[in-house]
């Protein structure tokens, strides 16, 4: 039978750890943090301490090759951990499997020379820097990157930028920027308009004017500004023009991989909903007895199911070297949806204690609003399936190739 639904002994024996690793380590801190209301500094500080406990456990950089210290797990093992990671808030920080490093990681891994490899991936995978992605542009719509205002001009051996980016996750703290400009006029493609420049944090021209405060409060998503700011050539990564492309490569498996932790946070959140509804009592009965409230197990019961499938074949399709697009955009999507979802219901059963701050969902409710723009808008996504979809027909006859080619 070639379909296998179970994880290789490997796997698991990862996969528990890692939960083993969040119980023991983890969530003692986080428990720490919330009752004795820390600082930046003090989760700075409990962060490395995290991190070193994640290098003694060997559950240390699990994305990357071994040879730059990772443990060089699969997208399909990555699946396993990052779920178990994120059904806490600093899991993956602890394993330094957190966004936007993560994606930068392999970015850099797979467009970066020799010299920007030692320079700005390897103090990445030892955890003695942190970076961030500068693509969005308040000015023009984040989800379509042949918009970009940001330049770039050539002036002898440097490149001179300036522009405007916003909603740059992780900026406040990191030592380097991959920053996104537009380096061609007149490209044949839309797509081809675009460089990628690796920019040192601090860098006279690159301000942080703030950050953006959300609806769950400040989470270091900034808003920069870039006057004059210079670059040499030898900074570019990939080639020029190659800057739409390189993001694109790097978005597809970071989409996934928000995928893989959110379902963490999922599946926490249907944990609660039900054990809140076999211990509360109304009306004659336990919530877990009434029918409306099985209602809302099932349906999140179900999805959580389908997000798991979706996840697991889109990771199945990376390791194996195939056209992902397609799938990962259905799992993000979906994902997204879900988790909001999920979590909506689990406030429903908990009634006022859930919208309360007594219990995590609450937070993670408005943290969870943002999965259905971030890294691409769900209308972006449905957009994209349904022209892959009517391609598949046109192409093929059928639509088969665009519901995850499977062999049914």
């Amino acid at each position: 039978m070639a379909i296998d639904f179970t994880f290789p002994p490997e796997i698991d024996e990862v996969r528990f750890k890692v939960r083993d690793f969040c119980d023991t380590v983890v969530r003692p801190v986080e428990a720490r943090a919330e009752e004795q209301r820390w600082s930046r500094d003090d989760w700075i500080k409990a962060i490395i301490e995290m991190r070193a406990a994640a290098k003694e456990w060997g559950l240390w950089l699990p994305h990357m090759p071994k040879e730059w210290g990772g443990m060089g797990l699969s997208h399909v093992a990555m699946a396993s951990v990052s779920a178990e990671a994120g059904k806490t808030r600093m899991g993956p920080f602890a394993l330094n499997a957190q966004a936007p490093d993560e994606g930068n990681m392999h970015t850099l891994l797979h467009w970066g020379t020799d010299e920007q490899k030692e320079q700005y991936l390897r103090p990445l995978c030892e955890g003695y820097a942190r970076s961030c992605f500068a693509m969005t542009e308040p000015e023009v719509a984040g989800s379509d990157p042949t918009l970009i205002q940001t330049r770039a001009y050539e002036d002898g051996d440097e490149w001179v930028i300036n522009g405007h980016k916003w909603f740059i996750s992780g900026a406040r703290g990191a030592q380097f920027a991959i920053l996104i400009a537009r380096t061609e006029d007149d490209p044949d493609l839309p797509q081809a308009a675009n460089s990628a420049f690796l920019v040192d944090i601090p860098s006279e021209g690159w301000e942080i004017v703030r950050d953006v405060e959300t609806m769950s409060g400040s989470h270091n998503h900034c808003e920069i500004r870039i006057t004059d700011l210079r670059v040499h050539k030898s900074k570019m990564l990939g080639g020029r023009g190659q800057g739409h492309l390189l993001g694109q490569a790097r978005l597809g498996p970071a989409r996934l991989a928000h995928c893989m932790r959110w379902i963490g946070q999922a599946e926490v959140a249907l944990d609660m909903m039900v054990d809140r509804a076999l211990e509360r009592y109304s009306h004659g009965s336990l919530l877990a007895e009434k029918q409306g409230i099985q209602w809302l197990i099932a349906d999140s019961a179900m999805e959580l199911y389908q997000c798991k499938l979706m996840v697991l074949h889109a990771a199945y399709l990376i390791d194996r070297g195939l056209d992902f697009k397609t799938e990962v955009s259905m799992a993000k999507h979906f994902v997204a949806n879900s988790l909001w979802r999920i979590i909506d219901r689990a406030i429903q059963v908990h009634g006022a204690l859930g919208y309360s701050t007594d219990t995590p969902l609450a937070d993670m409710l408005k943290q969870a609003r943002w999965a259905r723009f971030a890294d691409g808008a769900d209308e972006i996504h449905q957009m994209r399936i349904a022209q892959r979809t009517i391609a598949a027909y046109k192409d093929h006859g059928t639509t088969k190739p665009a519901t995850g080619n499977l062999p049914l």
